[in-house]
């Protein structure tokens, strides 16, 4: 069996009550995440709890924070406008209508402007909200020389506040186009095209580089602004999807990931050393939007993924450890003192060196909240394997721990072998033997030869589904090997002896089933004396008076008792009837049995309980004794 472990780190996955992703924006300050989906901001917590909507903003796209982090701006598509929101409170402190029919969609702030994007295809266009003016003035058509074949994708860093950079990412062959802003209108300084069908860019802490991501793209691509130049490619594993850029400069990427082999990748090396590659998600899907957002301070990364009604926040809380993944493979089975070999793998985007260290735990009966084994090197290959004689039988777990540096997460894995262990000598008193109603019976267990364990349960189970199973007795056996139980037999009973196992010897259980007659009686009434035919003593009856059996019976539910008639005749007794007659509550059961009509007639009657005729099987076959009678003149 093999048994495997990932990041042992505390990232954390929980369902978030968000539909649809456009944006997403952290605000350190608030430790909120704003994101942006059909008509609302959904305003949460880095728990993933949704603490409040901001509704009736129809078709809302991209949001910004202000420098200071003390407002957010979005575009309202749907509505020609941008709205800004105080992000202490909540409430919205203004709104900038763009023109009726402009639909804005992308927005970047820079040089006390809000920039935006605007438009559908070929009518796209640059504009700007100038927020130096009072009030605040809107102007279009401000792309300068180059003609949008769709809604330009903005971007702006307050570390390069005079930079405004749009991409024409709806159409192959689009340019990224780089703006000078200082005078308040747009100077186009450079442009490039760089392969278009943009999904997702961000901008270096500098400022200085803008890093794309998008259909066609199997990488995040950075490109330098002053003069468009590719700098850097980090390779993702298939089309690149999002990106995000850290303070630190950082990287991270998401995929869209065909073969499910890892769809977040962290780039702490920079784009020349391996990535730290999670698979946060087990879906091939269009991620849609900006989902992917560091926290403010650089330690978390956050991705959205998912679909409507089933969408995650994942939290990455190590987010430039390399992800450690650890293996562990054992015999399926093995033999107690005997020894056998665990081995297994550790891998990571960072490959560790011959000699790291790993921790070995056996658990066992013996050790049950494990025993340090102490610690086996990895071998140059990233394989490693160790042996040991389990001491103890049964269930022996190897658990195997990476503990992890400040490079890699910590990893663990484990795999269990099923040691063999002796049977153990185990009887029990009593089996098959039936017993008078009523009796007390002692059922002894004996338990042979053991290792640690001596003690032994003994339980009983009464026919019939009304009454549970019930422990009678648990202990510790005599010196003789033996402990005994008392059983008051009312009914058929399953008495079983427990012995649950021990380091060297398995459980085992035995079982007696013992026997229960039912306590019955039964008399004849109506007669008019009694006198002896023969060494038999028989009760009389006029040849027209009606005889009548009364028999009590110990009652079960449903429970009939069978009377059996026989006359006599030349020598010997037939049956001339036997029928069922059902019980009342109180177990008892009167027939009338009828008159001869002709003198000289001799009879006898009994009533019997037959196992399971009778209507259950809860006791064994008891029949009770005959009552003689005789009919006279």
């Amino acid at each position: 069996m093999l048994a495997t472990a990932g990041s042992a780190t505390a990232d954390t996955s929980v369902p978030i009550s968000v539909d649809t992703v456009n944006d997403t924006v952290v605000d350190g300050a608030h430790q909120h995440l704003y994101i942006s989906g059909d008509s609302t901001i959904s305003v949460v917590g880095y728990d993933g709890k949704v603490l409040s909507k901001l509704s009736r903003l129809p078709q809302v796209s991209d949001l910004q924070l202000s420098p200071d982090g003390s407002t957010l701006y979005a575009a309202v598509t749907g509505a020609d406008k941008i709205v800004a929101f105080d992000t202490a409170t909540l409430t919205q402190t203004g709104e900038y209508p763009t023109g009726v029919g402009t639909a804005p969609r992308r927005i970047a702030l820079a040089g006390g402007r809000i920039w935006f994007g605007y438009g559908d295809q070929w009518d796209s266009g640059l504009g700007e909200v100038d927020l130096t003016a009072h009030p605040a003035t809107v102007s279009l058509d401000l792309a300068g020389a180059h003609d949008f074949a769709s809604t330009p994708m903005l971007y702006a860093n307050p570390a390069n506040p005079d930079t405004l950079v749009a991409l024409d990412g709806g159409i192959s062959n689009g340019p990224i186009v780089v703006y000078d802003v200082s005078s308040g209108t747009p100077v186009i300084r450079v442009t490039a095209n760089e392969g278009g069908f943009y999904q997702d860019a961000a901008l270096t802490p500098d400022g200085q580089s803008v890093l794309v991501v998008g259909q066609g793209h199997e990488a995040v691509v950075e490109y330098r602004l002053s003069d468009l130049q590719e700098v850097h490619e980090y390779a993702v594993n298939s089309e690149s999807e999002t990106v995000s850029v850290a303070p630190d400069g950082t990287v991270a990427a998401t995929s869209l990931d065909t073969e499910n082999t890892g769809d977040t990748y962290v780039f702490p090396g920079g784009a020349d050393a391996p990535p730290s590659v999670r698979n946060l998600s087990n879906a091939w899907m269009p991620w849609g939007g900006h989902s992917t957002a560091w926290s403010a301070d650089g330690t978390k990364l956050f991705v959205l993924t998912g679909s409507s009604g089933a969408m995650q926040l994942q939290t990455v809380t190590q987010p430039r450890r390399y992800v450690s993944k650890l293996t562990a493979d054992a015999p399926a089975t093995g033999t107690r003192g005997k020894t056998l070999t665990v081995k297994g793998t550790l891998t990571t985007g960072l490959r560790l060196p011959a000699g790291t260290p790993l921790k070995v735990t056996r658990t066992d009966l013996l050790s049950p909240s494990g025993k340090s084994l102490g610690t086996r090197a990895l071998h140059a290959n990233g394989t490693f394997s160790f042996t040991d004689a389990p001491p103890a039988g049964s269930k022996v777990r190897y658990t195997v721990t990476y503990a992890g540096d400040a490079a890699h997460t910590q990893a663990s894995a484990s795999d269990t072998v099923t040691v063999s262990r002796a049977t153990p000598a185990l009887t029990l008193t009593n089996n098959k033997k039936t017993y008078a109603y009523g009796k007390n019976v002692v059922f002894t267990a004996h338990l042979g030869t053991t290792y640690s364990n001596r003690t032994v349960e003994i339980w009983a189970d009464p026919y019939g589904g009304d009454k549970p199973k019930k422990l009678l007795k648990t202990g510790k056996t005599d010196a003789h090997g033996n402990l005994s139980a008392t059983v008051t037999m009312s009914r058929d009973t399953a008495v079983t002896a427990v012995f649950k196992g021990d380091a060297r010897y398995a459980g085992r259980t035995v079982k007696s089933a013992a026997y229960a007659h039912v306590k019955t009686a039964s008399s004849l009434s109506k007669y008019y004396r009694t006198a002896t035919i023969g060494s038999t003593r028989y009760r009389y009856y006029h040849k027209n008076t009606d005889a009548v059996l009364t028999t009590t019976m110990t009652y079960y539910r449903g429970r009939k008792e069978r009377l059996d008639l026989q006359v006599y005749s030349g020598g010997k007794w037939y049956t001339t009837d036997s029928e069922y007659f059902s019980l009342g509550t109180n177990g008892k059961s009167v027939v009338n049995l009828g008159h001869a009509g002709t003198s000289g007639i001799r009879a006898r009657v009994r009533t019997s309980y037959i196992d399971p005729s009778s209507g259950d099987n809860v006791n064994t076959t008891t029949y009770g004794t005959w009552n003689y009678f005789y009919f006279s003149n």
